[in-house]
């Protein structure tokens, strides 16, 4: 009796070709700071590989970031410490994923996932891969929905969208911490995830506890890679709070995803991309580094199903507004918001000027009345500026100007408007209510 049952075997051949039976051993042969010459391997662009060191309890992770001639480069995920020539490095034959889900809010992690203070069982979560593709950019949905961040001038004068990217630029002090924990704090998202890249470790608790707040932390995570970190930490720090937020999104959630500094981010970039002989480009930035940052940030943003609505930080060198990072990141983002040192000098807080931020899509989704009272307090607040120094020295006299004379009897209620303490709210109602008032009162 013959049989004439055909089985498909396609499936297993397929496993069985992926599958690697026996795993190079390859050997570390010179360490030139913080890149690993490694002799021996077979690995992938963005593989993790283990560097066993005898003594340790644990292997040193590493990723592969480059090759030269027959020898892949390598840099730490962590501390060189105890690496010696020889030291045996096996190849997981993977990217670096993490293990996430709901049991991450109010964790604090570290730049490659891990908990740093509450201990997290390993089994728990879903595992998730770090480095994805940004959404095709057919199947986003477009954005039409207000999102309010809490903080008057924002809501008012730049209103945001829900899945809209945003940067905050502004020099070292001036308050782009205190405008995140705000938003963090005041903002309508479910999750946040919160992005602290190259900070100080001392700034870490103090953007905790101070910024955040507790009614901030409940439902925030937050990934640190503090500036003592290994370059290639404070990179992959920024990835992984890009692959958590996308994570809660995928199940349909809005996402507010906060990173803390871009600049940060691309110094990081440049440090891997010198290691490995990228020449130095603009301003010493390496070329790798541009291509990158649109890698980042398209991957917030509308998705099929939830949003990931993005503020990220821009440090500006020396409050230089068109310096490569800044002018690059402009260029990306779907608008910015600019906080200078004049204002934080005297004690405007926030420290806004709305008249160089923008939001690229406040036409689009917010009323045409509340556009046109926005655009008016605008041109009183412009009118004044033009002014401010006849006004200053005495040589305005009143009555020259009727547009003069209504943005000088305007301007002490406008600027009370903009101001406002870390601690106070003001809702989306109550801040077109007040907007409403102050453009009609006379």
């Amino acid at each position: 009796m013959t049989c004439n049952v055909s089985i498909n075997l396609n499936p297993y051949k397929e496993r069985i070709n992926r599958v690697r039976v026996i795993k190079p051993i390859g050997k570390v042969t010179r360490v030139v700071g913080l890149m690993i010459e490694v002799q021996g391997i077979c690995a992938r662009i963005g593989e993790v590989c283990d560097i066993v060191v005898e003594g340790e309890a644990e292997p040193v992770r590493s990723e592969v970031v480059g090759f030269r001639d027959q020898f892949s480069l390598l840099m730490p995920l962590g501390e060189l410490r105890g690496i010696y020539p020889g030291c045996a490095v096996i190849p997981s034959g993977r990217n670096l994923t993490i293990k996430v889900g709901q049991h991450l809010q109010g964790k604090v992690l570290d730049g490659l996932g891990r908990p740093i203070a509450d201990a997290i069982g390993s089994a728990r979560g879903e595992e998730f891969s770090v480095d994805n593709k940004p959404p095709n950019p057919l199947t986003r949905k477009r954005i039409d929905t207000v999102l309010p961040t809490g903080v008057r001038a924002v809501d008012a004068l730049l209103t945001c969208g829900k899945g809209q990217r945003i940067g905050i630029f502004a020099g070292s002090g001036v308050g782009k911490s205190t405008l995140l924990g705000m938003i963090a704090r005041h903002g309508s998202a479910d999750v946040n995830v919160i992005a602290l890249i190259g900070e100080r470790g001392r700034e870490v608790l103090e953007f905790l506890e101070e910024d955040l707040g507790p009614e901030g932390m409940v439902r925030s995570i937050i990934v640190a890679a503090t500036s003592d970190q290994p370059a290639l930490v404070r990179l992959k720090g920024a990835f992984v709070a890009t692959a958590i937020a996308e994570y809660f999104r995928d199940q349909g959630l809005d996402v507010m995803l906060m990173m803390d500094s871009v600049t940060r981010f691309a110094m990081a970039q440049r440090e891997v991309g010198l290691a490995v002989g990228e020449p130095p480009a603009t301003k010493g930035y390496t070329p790798s580094v541009f291509a990158l940052l649109p890698k980042l940030l398209e991957r917030s943003g509308m998705g099929q199903r939830g949003s990931i609505t993005a503020f990220y930080t821009v440090l500006v060198d020396g409050d230089d507004l068109n310096e490569p990072i800044a002018d690059a990141v402009r260029g990306i983002l779907d608008g910015h918001i600019v906080l200078t040192r004049k204002l934080a000098s005297a004690n405007h807080y926030p420290a806004i000027d709305v008249l160089q931020s923008v939001s690229r899509l406040m036409p689009d989704i917010a009323s045409e009345e509340h556009k046109a009272q926005a655009g008016m307090l605008k041109d009183l607040l412009a009118t004044y500026r033009e002014a401010e120094d006849l006004i200053n020295i005495g040589a305005y006299v009143k009555g020259s100007n009727p547009k003069i004379d209504h943005s000088l009897a305007k301007y002490d209620e406008i600027i009370n408007f903009l101001k406002q303490p870390p601690s106070d709210y003001s809702s989306y109602e109550e801040t077109l209510n007040a907007l409403t008032f102050l453009i009609g009162g006379r």
